[in-house]
């Protein structure tokens, strides 16, 4: 293994994970990938792959006690990050509570608790029967939310105007649930964008967090999807100073103390500040990779470090180098994959950098959920007031070709 003395885990094979498994071998690890898929791209990076799935925690238990991994992370997979937290806690590595994880894992037990805490929090409830949830529909103001309890991603997820549309929401739920639960919540109004960005938080001190304009395409199969982000996010500092002190009194209560998050925020038209996500992984979407453009500061690599308990470096509160905008490529209809265009100005002024993920001739899915993401644009812009413009018109400057 050469000088790659330290072995870690890493849960799924998705493209989010090559650049931790780049990170890995940058700081002289040794990167091992588990899933049930053997052609994921991260597994041709990865030092060592195992087929086993990442949902079977005993299994994956076992993988680890054999191989004596330092560390394990499931870093943007969310299906594994209740795997590694309980090889983590059973085997006595660097990681975080498995019951409080579990609770953050889980939409219902997530609500409840923040409810149960005395945080802001939309009025909600967990189901595992449809007839139950129908029977308590009028406990609701509507529209509604139906989501899968366990699910990322924006999968599964549906906006309910009508009583007569709720069985087909949450047949669509139960769909994208692994344990074949969902949760009704009441719909929140939002002023502004919302936020999905990273957070870090070092023996149980919140370091690092950051906000985000999360922007979305109405044209979209499923239009609660994300399409774009940008920072420095436009929410009023205030809301942000609110947002970021009651994270830390969550983080606090539940006992959490290194880690990279991915953290989903809003504010209602009611004036007020909802946490709505709080999961111990990094995100999707190559947010840890844009933040890392924004302000420089290196959020995989610290991940790496805290999975197998050495000291995190240069972690800081953001401060935002420009005005930086991501957005996440994808067709509106299913089909084959001909071509992007992009604006001649708009790519020799802003694009920073293009990572498409497909050829001329794929096959690609119309945008119902993170997983039809075909590729991701990476531009910054000379104002905030430039950002806004050009983000707001994002269909004018890219075009996706599908034949």
């Amino acid at each position: 293994m050469n000088n790659k003395s330290k072995k870690i885990l890493l849960l799924g094979g998705l493209r989010y994970l090559v650049p931790v498994i780049k990170a890995i071998h940058e700081l002289g690890y040794y990167a091992i990938t588990c899933d049930y898929i053997p052609d994921n791209i991260a597994h041709k990076y990865s030092d060592e792959y195992h087929n086993i799935n990442i949902t079977d925690k005993e299994s994956i238990l076992k993988l680890a006690y054999e191989l004596k991994i330092d560390g394990i992370m499931s870093f943007a997979v969310d299906p594994g990050v209740t795997t590694a937290a309980y090889v983590s806690e059973k085997l006595g590595l660097p990681g975080l509570p498995y019951e409080s994880v579990n609770i953050l894992q889980n939409k219902a037990l997530f609500r409840n608790f923040l409810a149960k805490n005395g945080f802001t929090v939309p009025k909600s409830k967990g189901y595992k029967k449809t007839t139950d949830a129908l029977k308590e529909s009028s406990l609701f103001n509507w529209p509604i939310i139906v989501k899968p309890v366990d699910s990322a991603g924006s999968k599964g997820v549906t906006k309910v105007e009508v009583p007569s549309a709720l069985p087909k929401a949450i047949e669509h739920a139960i769909n994208f649930s692994l344990s074949k639960e969902f949760i009704i919540e009441e719909f929140i109004e939002k002023q502004g964008f919302s936020s999905d960005s990273e957070a870090f938080s070092i023996n149980g001190t919140l370091e690092f967090i950051s906000y985000s304009d999360q922007r979305f395409d109405n044209k979209a199969t499923n239009p609660y999807t994300p399409s774009a982000f940008s920072w420095p996010t436009t929410m009023q500092e205030s809301y942000q100073t609110e947002l970021s002190s009651e994270i830390q009194r969550l983080l606090t209560l539940l006992k959490i103390k290194t880690s990279i998050f991915n953290i989903e925020t809003c504010i209602g038209k009611d004036g007020k500040a909802y946490i709505m996500e709080v999961s111990p992984r990094g995100g999707g979407n190559r947010l840890a990779e844009m933040l890392h453009y924004a302000t420089g500061i290196d959020l995989i690599k610290n991940a790496v470090r805290a999975a197998v308990g050495e000291d995190i470096v240069d972690i800081t509160q953001p401060q935002y180098n420009g005005y930086w905008g991501e957005i996440i490529l994808h067709g509106n209809q299913v089909g084959i994959f001909d071509k992007i265009e992009i604006d001649d100005d708009f790519k020799h002024n802003h694009v920073v950098e293009l990572d498409l993920w497909v050829q001329k001739g794929d096959p690609i899915n119309s945008f119902n959920g993170a997983n039809d993401t075909i590729g991701t644009l990476v531009t910054k812009f000379n104002s905030a007031k430039e950002l806004s413009e050009k983000m707001e018109q994002i269909n004018q400057w890219i075009k996706i070709v599908v034949k």
